[in-house]
């Protein structure tokens, strides 16, 4: 724990010039919903949207169809990562204040009471709701499914020494919701792009929990990273070659053809470069190489995407 000002390098509040347009009451809102900080969405996101391409390819859907999926897709990823990141404040509020790189999130600071807090949840899950009910009833379904688990996540920091495995079975969901958006329940290629997606999730969010590891240890709080220590890097890059072992059972089991294959060799490669990085003692590089893993999931949504139009 610091009294000290908060590196520019670890505070996860990004500023900007857009601030200067935006009312203040509402900045803190913002703040609170990481709307300022996009890779939280875009990590969401993009397992939603390679599963609505690939799962469009069964179903015959259209390119329309497909680009209508994914904007909505969007939309409720930024809305309820927003909403996931306020119940996350909420359980943690006590606490962030403790820890360098959260300690001026709003709620910790004070910025937004928690009822204030409470009602702007209220009105993101309605916008998510909203966004729901225009997909068929098995992704109504499978997306109220997920919510027990964004309730837990902040507990489980809590009580097991790797949270990040509730977090990588939180945030891989649309990987199964993608593909009910089609109005099919997610067969046996969903669960495996949903076990790849997992083992994505738990290796680059153990990545990201270097860079709290002195706080959270001093806090209680616990992490993979904490857990595993030096035993880190063996762990995380296991879980990144089970993803890219699924990756490739999934093309197999779909006949995909060889951009596939490309597509996730390019992905392994992008790994190996990230895992070359790696290192628990320098946590400014930790949130650097977090943020790359926009471009893995981006690699393999543009591969799935140049499939579908040539199949069309």
């Amino acid at each position: 724990m610091t009294d000290g000002p908060v590196s520019p390098d670890l505070d996860d509040i990004r500023r900007g010039l857009i601030w200067r347009w935006i009312p203040d009451w509402c900045v803190p809102f913002i703040i609170l919903a990481r709307l300022e900080r996009p890779i939280g969405w875009w990590l969401l996101v993009l397992p939603g949207w390679q599963a609505i391409i690939l799962g469009g390819l069964g179903a015959g859907a259209s390119l329309k169809t497909v680009l209508w999926l994914m904007a909505l897709f969007w939309l409720g990823a930024v809305v309820m990562r927003g909403a996931g990141c306020v119940v996350n404040d909420s359980w943690d509020r006590d606490i962030d204040g403790d820890v360098e790189r959260t300690r001026n999130r709003p709620l910790a600071s004070g910025a937004v009471s928690l009822r204030a807090a409470m009602v702007f949840l209220f009105l993101l899950g309605v916008i998510g709701l909203l966004v729901l009910i225009n997909l068929p009833m098995a992704a109504i379904i499978t997306g109220f499914a997920s919510l027990p688990l964004i309730v837990i996540y902040p507990l489980a920091k809590r009580v097991i020494g790797f949270p990040q495995v509730v977090l990588s079975l939180t945030f891989s969901w649309g990987a199964l919701l993608g593909w009910a958006a089609h109005g099919q329940w997610p067969g046996i290629p969903a669960g495996i792009l949903y076990l790849a997606t997992a083992f994505w999730v738990f290796a680059y969010d153990t990545i990201y929990a270097i860079q709290d590891m002195e706080d959270d240890r001093q806090v209680g709080i616990r992490s993979s990273a904490l857990t595993l220590g030096r035993g880190l890097r063996p762990v995380v890059a296991g879980c990144q070659i089970m993803m890219v072992v699924l990756l490739i059972l999934l093309g197999m089991m779909m006949a995909l053809p060889a951009i596939w294959y490309g597509g996730v060799a390019l992905v392994a490669f992008h790994l190996i470069w990230q895992m070359s990085r790696v290192d628990i003692e320098s946590p400014h590089r930790a949130g650097a190489i977090f943020r790359s893993n926009r471009d893995t999931g981006l690699i393999l949504t543009v591969t799935a995407l140049i499939i579908f139009v040539l199949s069309a």
